[in-house]
């Protein structure tokens, strides 16, 4: 697997934990200097700490100048080569109890969050040698799954934004993808988990399994199995990879 030039500047958006700091773990480990964005700086100076990447910039994704003002001050110690949109948030409700406010939510930080890094990183990506861009989607934006309708419709159009945007940006040499797991083994799920546990009464085991089940391999999805796929996406080899939305689920989709 051929992998991004160790010159490269990447900016990983919810880099502080989970599928985020698993990306931005690989793409240091290989060679890349990379810079995490999210709302916690606690959690992305002990990631900074910990070796998981270089330096750290605190925006709220959903905030459109917060994002432009970080994304500027980060490209400004190096241009930025490489953009992983992967923060996301994740609530469940049935269709007829799920309000305006929570589709707003979802559609704020899942999507418009992806639509606000791009725009900010895209203009002086594109005049680069070398571009990356992949957005951190969902199989529920292939497939959706019932009770999260909200969060489903935002990794939909993450997806659609992504199969646009690769096709604007086709005579450059910026590629536009989307990774798409599966239920993976990070705190997002863990509250899925707990939820499950609440409201229907079965054991931590049985609620892993029911997610579980949702993969034909009968497990949850592992961070660094999201960020060796976005690691390949980011190589030299894949430019003539863009606008796919790969999953990573186990051949759920």
């Amino acid at each position: 697997m051929s992998a991004p030039p160790r010159s490269a500047h990447a900016l990983v958006t919810g880099g502080g934990r989970g599928i985020g700091r698993a990306i931005a773990s690989a793409l240091a480990q290989s060679g890349v200097t990379v810079t995490l964005l999210g709302r916690d700086r606690a959690t992305l100076e002990a990631a900074v700490a910990a070796g998981a990447a270089h330096f750290a910039a605190v925006a709220d994704v959903a905030d459109q100048a917060a994002v432009s003002a970080a994304i500027a001050q980060a490209a400004a110690r190096q241009p930025i080569d490489i953009l992983v949109a992967n923060a996301g948030i994740a609530e469940s409700a049935p269709f007829t109890k799920s309000d305006a406010a929570l589709f707003h939510r979802m559609m704020d930080v899942n999507f418009m969050g992806v639509v606000h890094t791009v725009q900010a990183a895209l203009p002086s990506m594109k005049g680069r040698p070398y571009g990356r861009i992949v957005a951190v989607a969902s199989t529920a934006g292939l497939k959706g799954y019932a009770y999260v309708s909200a969060y489903s419709a935002a990794k939909h159009a993450v997806i659609g934004l992504v199969r646009s945007l690769a096709l604007e940006l086709a005579s450059s040499n910026v590629t536009v993808n989307a990774v798409c797991p599966g239920f993976t083994e990070t705190d997002l799920v863990a509250g899925s988990i707990d939820n499950i546990m609440s409201k229907t009464g079965r054991s931590k085991e049985q609620a892993i399994a029911e997610l579980a089940s949702h993969n034909p391999q009968k497990r949850l999805i592992q961070p660094s199995e999201v960020a060796d796929t976005v690691l390949w996406l980011c190589g030299e080899g894949a430019g003539a990879i863009t606008g796919q939305a790969i999953a990573v689920a186990g051949g759920e989709v």
